[in-house]
């Protein structure tokens, strides 16, 4: 066995996996559980109360089984109101994902940047502080849509991508054309960044907060004081409702490292 930190990496969706990615990209030796909570996705409509309730039920059930080193909450929406939470309950590393206002704002030539986000993240007073505190020499417009939460999801079934619909979601941009940089302020949109860079040809940067993250998750591990023997249970895959497994969402999990799905049974039934 060989030395290794056991890692959670938790979304509603399969968005997460884009964090997940970079991290396990800087740090292969790790333990890595994801889960993605679908009986409760999209996150982005749902109250504060229910998300909070739900992201430290979950995380807590799955500490209780597979004892955790750092949990990465891999979701904009759930970081920008968990993280409190989560640290009062746990006493390991929590790594909220915050939009990457910052590097947009310093890298834009134009200062004229755009936050694409889920309604839930855009409307957050975490966001507007970002806003205030790292980019006020910018003007910074903003997106909130579920729709291409759901039309990333989609695409790793193996659906292609609706690109009119894509285009209707985008289209209050494409007329902008000092509109340098894009931050995808969901982790589910590098999913589908091609894509969205067709429709906005005139966006020369499209900003996410992978690296950052993994980069704040090796730091994090480095101060911990002790690395433990963990078993060989790498790459282990949860979810909270029976998930449909078809050939292309099967290959592309195989393709990250995923061989099995596991539903999570919770103690609390929430409405």
């Amino acid at each position: 066995m060989c030395q290794k930190y056991s890692v959670l990496c938790f979304d509603s969706g399969m968005g997460g996996l884009t964090i997940y990615q970079e991290v396990k990209a800087l740090l292969p030796n790790n333990q890595y559980l994801y889960c993605f909570d679908n009986a409760a996705f999209p996150y982005s409509e749902k109250t504060e109360q229910m998300i909070i309730d739900r992201t430290l039920a979950i995380c807590d059930r799955i500490d209780r089984q597979y004892p955790l080193d750092l949990i990465i909450i891999a979701c904009n929406t759930a970081s920008t109101v968990v993280l409190p939470a989560l640290r009062s309950h746990f006493n390991i590393p929590i790594v909220g994902t915050v939009p990457a206002i910052k590097p947009a704002a310093e890298i834009s030539l134009t200062k004229h940047i755009g936050l694409l986000a889920t309604k839930g993240t855009i409307k957050r007073r975490y966001v507007d502080d970002l806003i205030v505190n790292y980019a006020s020499d910018c003007k910074v417009e903003k997106i909130g849509t579920t729709a291409l939460v759901e039309i990333a999801e989609k695409k790793l079934h193996g659906i292609p991508v609706d690109f009119e619909q894509l285009n209707k979601e985008l289209k209050v941009w494409q007329s902008i054309m000092d509109l340098d940089t894009v931050v995808l302020g969901c982790t589910h949109f590098p999913l589908i960044q091609a894509e969205i860079a067709r429709c906005l040809p005139q966006v020369t940067h499209f900003m996410d907060s992978g690296k950052a993250i993994a980069l704040r998750v090796a730091k994090l591990l480095k101060e911990k004081s002790a690395v433990r023997n963990l078993p060989k249970v790498q790459n282990s895959l949860f979810c909270t409702q029976k998930c449909r497994m078809d050939l292309a969402f099967y290959q592309q999990l195989s393709k990250w490292g995923f061989d099995r799905l596991q539903i999570i049974d919770l103690p609390i039934v929430f409405s």
